[in-house]
């Protein structure tokens, strides 16, 4: 009973395959094209460096109970190396 069906329908299958990967192929291709590849590789870096200074305003003012602009000090950062390396 299922070669009567391949024999029966045998170009259903063949035309459906083709249309579900030129669909996909066009969705990946538009999804690239969206953002230019210089600023994908800068965004990475860019988040790194907000990510750091949120965590150094978060961690000097909440934690260490200072001052958050402090953190931008350059006698503050060598006081600490001081403390570590003296």
């Amino acid at each position: 009973m299922p070669e009567q069906r391949k024999t029966l329908y045998p170009d259903a299958a063949a035309q459906r395959a083709p249309e579900k990967k030129k669909s996909s192929v066009k969705k990946r291709a538009k999804s690239r094209a969206g953002m230019p590849l210089l600023l994908r590789i800068m965004l990475v870096p860019f988040l790194l460096f907000i990510a750091l200074l949120a965590g150094l305003i978060t961690g000097y003012s909440i934690i260490g109970n200072g001052s958050a602009l402090d953190v931008f000090d350059l006698e503050t950062w060598k006081h600490m190396y001081d403390l570590v390396f003296g």
